[in-house]
């Protein structure tokens, strides 16, 4: 059996200062452990970084900047020109002297462009787009709307078709759209529910044009709904107006509108 003998009390001390432990006898041999001595003292904690400067992001404007006196609401040749029931073309004779050719029909060399690139657009998504009327003078409004009145009585005829004078039609920035796969529902209430009239009206806006008479703006424009019925604003209002949730030009400028003639 072995002996272990515990010699306790007697320190001594290594060069270096380490410090010797008690230590155990175990037969003949002997061990000491050897500790490095403690200060009394820590090294203080690290200082946290501070923290970065919040980063402010400038918010993107919800609606474009445009500036709506950027043109005549008043004078026909203008792009933005509004022509209502209260709102007459004038002069009443007026008719655009840049007139070119869109298929059968005529409309504002403004227009010309944008108009085309609708069509081949609607195309491209399987819509076969064609415009079945664009300007009318004075004189083709007047025996549209007589004919219109020889059928259904002035009431009627007035929530359906301009009087001569106050037809969009006239300053040659309207055109009324047809479905040359189906047209069917061509100048019906129907068209808006048909693959032409659901893409036109989702659509219409990214080439500068309004799908002018809605469901929903009828009390402000005057006119029950057609679907087929575009006007040419131009791509930078119809833009505006759409981020704005804006559907009238009344609205948009804060002109009169509504369903009585003065």
């Amino acid at each position: 059996m072995t002996t272990v003998v515990v010699v306790a009390g007697v320190l001594g001390v290594l060069a270096g200062g380490a410090v010797l432990r008690p230590w155990a006898v175990t037969g003949t041999t002997s061990r000491a452990v050897a500790v490095a001595p403690t200060t009394g003292t820590s090294s203080p904690p690290p200082t946290p970084a501070a923290p970065a400067p919040p980063v402010t992001a400038t918010p993107t404007p919800l609606v474009p900047a445009i500036d709506l006196a950027g043109q005549s609401t008043e004078d026909p040749s203008s792009t933005w020109v509004v022509v209502n029931k209260s709102r007459p073309v004038a002069p009443l004779d007026f008719e655009p002297a840049d007139l070119v050719g869109l298929g059968d029909e005529r409309v504002r060399t403004v227009v010309h462009d944008d108009a085309v690139a609708m069509l081949a657009a609607a195309s491209t998504a399987g819509v076969q787009l064609t415009v079945l009327s664009g300007f009318r003078s004075y004189a083709s409004q007047r025996e549209i709307f007589d004919s219109m009145v020889g059928h259904h009585g002035v009431a009627e005829a007035e929530q359906v078709s301009a009087r001569p004078g106050h037809s969009e039609h006239q300053t040659g920035l309207a055109v009324d759209v047809g479905d040359l796969t189906d047209p069917s529902c061509d100048f019906l209430p129907c068209f808006a529910t048909t693959p032409a009239g659901l893409w036109v009206a989702a659509h219409a806006q990214d080439f500068g044009f309004l799908v002018r008479y809605t469901p929903e703006n009828s009390a402000v424009t005057g006119y029950a709904a057609e679907g087929w019925h575009l006007r040419y604003v131009g791509r930078e209002l119809a833009g505006h107006m759409r981020s704005a949730g804006l559907t009238t030009l009344e609205e948009t400028f804060g002109l009169p509108g509504g369903p009585v003639y003065p």
